[in-house]
């Protein structure tokens, strides 16, 4: 399996309100930027649609590390609370319905076909690559302003 770099990141000014999301994909030296954004939209939801499209533009199953700053995406994938979600019927522990199952959807079907891992980045920071995703994704956010 190739083995692939995905930086990530999302903005929205208000909650919801405009948004935009980042991705930078790196394979042997070689980057892509993947950039978009709503006009009425979240933050978790921005974070999310950066990596679902960062991994869409996958050709080819690949071994992914996905370095994000948001503790809804990581957390969720690797402390399993995604999968515990969609087995009780994207009900969460307390019973109450999971936010953005079309999305977690998404996202499920790109981790089984390829291998993932999620890396928590502290975001605005010294990561360059993480600072770069968000630079990327608040200037999509400033087209729906």
């Amino acid at each position: 399996m190739k083995k692939v770099i995905l930086y990530t990141d999302g903005a929205c000014s208000g909650n919801p309100g405009p948004g935009g999301y980042a991705a930078i994909l790196i394979y042997n030296n070689i980057e892509k930027e993947v950039v978009g954004g709503e006009k009425n939209t979240t933050n978790n939801k921005m974070e999310m649609m950066a990596v679902i499209k960062g991994l869409e533009m996958l050709k080819e199953p690949c071994e992914v590390d996905v370095y994000s700053d948001s503790a809804y995406v990581v957390n969720s994938i690797e402390k399993g609370w995604i999968f515990s979600w969609k087995k009780n019927g994207w009900k969460k522990a307390d019973k109450k319905p999971v936010k953005n199952v079309e999305l977690w959807e998404k996202l499920l079907k790109q981790l089984d076909t390829h291998k993932v891992t999620f890396l928590k980045v502290k975001g605005h920071a010294n990561d360059e690559l993480n600072n770069r995703c968000d630079r990327l994704a608040v200037e999509q956010r400033e087209k729906f302003e």
